[in-house]
């Protein structure tokens, strides 16, 4: 009988181990949807690109990881305050932010395209664009980029979402907006967007305000975490994973160079 109870107690020791070696991560991602790599479904859950490789990263590094929605212009100090734990949520990586909090290694990397009204005629330069009325998304690093080169030569219109400049701009309210080419692919791929606007082009790229890449971003000082990340993003890579997830939703290389 001692010997059953003691095989008993050394099995329930080793599932309790088990359970607390799997790391509850807080993943915070923007509550406003960014398609394709942040979407909710009708069901209220999030799925996406973004989505699809958090769960890959955190499955291969055994971390059981939650999402949690918050208003971007509060992701960082959300952060910083510990109610999450990493986010995870197209933020590029700049000089900047990187005061503030740490890095991963980049996850993937986007150009910034300039959309407008399919009867536009202007070129997507920082010279075509004078006098326009740009909207351009709050918090992101694309407002940056606006004050540096079209704060004293163009009309700059703010949105809390990226989507809200995108009606605008399908409602004739705005001449043009830019963010990253994926997210306003997207738009151009629904019924609105075909029906009212085109892709101008893309702006002259600047690392100073657009960043080296997206990466996934932590509390200063926390190693442990960044580096789970870093062999995360290198193992999904390196198994091929990341390229299947890809597939599913673009069918160009998203990671760059």
């Amino acid at each position: 009988m001692k010997t059953k109870i003691l095989a008993l107690v050394a099995v329930v020791t080793i599932a309790l181990s088990s359970m607390a070696a799997a790391q509850t991560v807080n993943v915070g991602i923007a509550a406003e949807p960014y398609p394709p790599f942040t979407t909710l479904d009708s069901s209220g859950h999030w799925t996406g690109w973004e989505i699809d490789l958090m769960d890959a990263i955190c499955k291969d590094q055994k971390l059981n990881c939650e999402i949690k929605s918050v208003s971007w212009d509060g992701i960082i100090p959300a952060l910083n305050s510990g109610q999450i734990d990493v986010i995870f949520s197209s933020m590029s990586i700049t000089a900047e932010r990187a005061k503030v909090i740490d890095f991963s290694n980049k996850y993937y990397e986007t150009p910034i395209a300039v959309i407008a009204p399919k009867d536009a005629s202007f070129k997507a330069t920082h010279k075509g664009m004078e006098g326009l009325t740009i909207g351009i998304q709050v918090g992101s690093t694309n407002t940056t980029y606006a004050q540096k080169f079209f704060s004293k030569t163009a009309t700059l219109k703010s949105y809390q979402t990226q989507d809200q400049a995108d009606q605008d701009l399908a409602s004739g309210r705005i001449d043009a907006t830019f963010a990253d080419q994926f997210a306003l692919e997207s738009f151009l791929e629904t019924e609105q967007g075909k029906s009212c606007c085109k892709m101008i082009g893309m702006l002259p790229y600047d690392t100073e305000t657009l960043g080296t890449g997206i990466g996934a971003a932590f509390r200063k000082g926390d190693a442990n975490l960044r580096e789970k990340f870093n062999s995360g993003i290198a193992n999904v890579r390196a198994s091929g994973e990341y390229d299947s997830i890809t597939k599913k939703y673009f069918n160009f290389n998203i990671y760059g160079k």
